[in-house]
């Protein structure tokens, strides 16, 4: 058996010096798609945002073997056509939507699962927006790459069938900064003695 590997198998894309990374469609691994969802412990009750959706695998899975709601985020045309086509034969059309926007700059508040197969770097510049937007609770599923020193809640490795560890990342949502801090402490009113 191999030794696990944290930068995975494959390089993605970026370009030198951007500020949002171009990152090119790659698929994510079927048993991949399976143990993130799990991982996040997806229930019908949920709403997943795919940030970078490529094919719509990962909606599609959340919705056709959990009965959860999806939402795919793809910048490429191309891309969210084949998403829709596959969800249509899927027949989960009712379920899952796909949107031709940036993942940079795409509304995820409404979704209680957020989950990436993007670059280290794509991850920590949503990271903060994640952080800020996402319900106290919701929970952000990462494949192969982490949040920088966001400490994640739990990390597991999934091994493929010719021995590659993949790993996969979950954090989840803090309470807001406000309901962190106690109350004010309150004087109790003094006590008069009668003398």
């Amino acid at each position: 058996m191999r030794r696990p590997k944290d930068e995975g198998f494959r390089v993605r894309a970026t370009r030198v010096g951007s500020r949002k990374p171009e990152v090119r469609f790659e698929p994510t691994p079927r048993h991949i798609v399976r143990a993130m969802l799990e991982l996040a412990e997806l229930t019908a009750r949920d709403t997943v945002y795919d940030l970078g959706s490529g094919d719509g695998r990962i909606v599609i899975t959340a919705a056709r073997e959990f009965g959860a709601r999806g939402v795919g985020i793809e910048n490429d045309p191309e891309r969210v056509e084949q998403a829709e086509s596959r969800a249509r034969a899927a027949g989960v059309t009712r379920r899952v939507r796909f949107l031709r926007e940036d993942l940079f700059a795409a509304d995820v508040s409404p979704a209680s699962v957020v989950t990436l197969f993007l670059l280290e770097e794509a991850n920590l510049i949503l990271r903060p927006r994640l952080r800020r937007t996402l319900a106290p609770g919701a929970r952000v599923v990462s494949y192969l790459h982490d949040m920088g020193n966001w400490k994640p809640a739990k990390a597991q490795y999934t091994v493929d069938r010719l021995g590659w560890y993949h790993r996969i990342y979950l954090w989840v949502i803090p309470p807001a900064v406000e309901e962190l801090r106690p109350a004010p402490a309150t004087t109790p009113p003094i006590a008069s003695r009668a003398q």
